[in-house]
C-alpha cells in the first residue's frame, strides 16, 4: 500500500506539471495571436520566458532562502540530536548530508531547500525541537529529507517559475490590449473574409489572458499539496514507522502558536502551513489539511 501511494502521488504530480506546460502554451498562443499574429510564435516566446524564469530560480542560492526565514546554520556540537537525526535520515535515503539550520521560532515547523541533494539544507524551528519526541522528530526530518531525495524543491521551483511566467505574459498582453498593441491584428481581421472565426479566436485569447493567472496559481498549489502527500509517504518508507508521522502531524496541528508572517514562496516549503487558512480558501491551500494527510497514512 505504501509504494502504491507513492507511485500514485508521483503520477498526479507529473499530470499537474503537464497541465502547467499546457497552460503556458495556451497563454503563449493567446499572446502570440494578439501581438505577433502567430500562435506558434507566442508559444515559443512563452516557453523561452518560462525556461529563463525556471533556470534563474533553480540556481538561486540556498543561503538566500535560509536568510529570508531567519535560519542559522548549526554544527553537530551545537545541536547534536537534530544533527544526528538528519544524518541518519540522509544515510537511509542515500543522499549527501544536508546542511542543518535552526530557526528561532516558538511555533513547530520545518522545511528543506536546495535545487538538488548536493546543495540541500534542512531547517527546524526551536518550537519543533521542544515539542517532538525522537520518533516524531525523525518522522518530520524524514519528510524533509524525502523532499530532497524526490527533487520536490526543484519541481516546486519550476512550478513557481511557470506561474510567474504565465502571470507576466498575461500582464504583458493586457498592457498591449490597453495601449492598442493588437490594433493591427484587428484591422487585418476586418480586411480578411474569415471574420467569424477571427472573432471567436479573439474572444478565446482574451479569456485565456484573463483566467490564466488564476489557473496557474491553482495548479501550482495543487502540485505543492501532492508533494506533501508524497513526502509523508516517503518519510514512512524511511522510518518504517507510520505512527511517528501520524503523531507528528497531529502535534503540528495542535501544538503551538502560529508562525510569524512568512512570504508565500517560503510558506509552501514548510511541512505545515505557517499561514492561517479557512474552509473558504481551500482551493488556495499550499498544504493539504492535516486531517487528510493523517487519513492517508492510516490507510497504508
Amino acid at each position: 500500500m505504501l509504494f502504491e501511494q507513492i507511485a500514485s502521488n508521483k503520477r498526479r504530480t507529473w499530470f499537474l506539471l503537464v497541465a502547467f506546460f499546457t497552460l503556458l502554451a495556451m497563454i503563449g498562443a493567446a499572446v502570440g495571436y494578439l501581438w505577433l499574429g502567430s500562435g506558434w510564435g507566442g508559444m515559443l516566446l512563452a516557453f523561452i520566458i518560462g525556461g529563463i524564469y525556471a533556470m534563474s530560480m533553480i540556481f538561486q542560492s540556498t543561503e538566500v532562502v535560509m536568510s529570508m526565514n531567519g535560519a542559522r546554520q548549526v554544527t553537530e556540537d551545537e545541536a547534536p540530536d537534530l544533527y544526528h537525526i538528519v544524518e541518519d535520515m540522509a544515510m537511509v535515503a542515500q543522499i549527501p548530508m544536508p546542511r542543518v539550520y535552526i530557526v528561532e521560532d516558538p511555533s513547530p515547523n520545518a522545511f528543506a531547500t536546495g535545487s538538488n541533494p548536493q546543495n540541500a539544507a534542512v531547517a527546524a524551528t526551536t518550537g519543533l525541537l521542544r515539542l517532538m519526541n525522537r520518533e516524531e522528530l525523525e518522522a518530520v526530518i524524514g519528510h524533509e529529507v524525502s523532499h530532497i531525495r524526490n527533487y520536490d524543491i526543484r519541481i516546486s521551483t519550476i512550478a513557481v517559475a511557470l506561474a510567474s511566467a504565465v502571470t507576466m505574459l498575461s500582464s504583458m498582453a493586457g498592457r498591449m490590449m490597453w495601449f492598442g498593441g493588437s490594433h493591427r491584428r484587428r484591422n487585418d481581421n476586418r480586411e480578411n473574409s474569415g471574420g467569424g472565426v477571427e472573432i471567436i479566436m479573439l474572444l478565446l485569447s482574451l479569456l485565456a489572458i484573463i483566467l490564466a493567472p488564476l489557473a496557474a496559481t491553482l495548479v501550482q498549489l495543487a502540485i505543492s499539496r501532492q508533494r506533501e502527500f508524497l513526502a509523508d509517504a516517503s518519510s514512512v518508507e524511511l522510518t518504517r514507522n507510520p505512527q511517528g508521522m501520524i503523531h507528528a502531524l497531529l502535534k503540528l496541528e495542535n501544538g503551538g502558536p502560529m508562525q510569524r508572517e512568512v512570504d508565500d514562496a517560503s510558506a509552501a516549503l514548510y511541512i505545515s502551513s505557517p499561514k492561517k487558512e479557512n474552509n473558504l480558501q481551500k482551493l488556495f491551500y499550499t498544504h493539504p489539511p492535516i486531517s487528510e494527510r493523517v487519513e492517508r497514512l492510516r490507510q497504508m
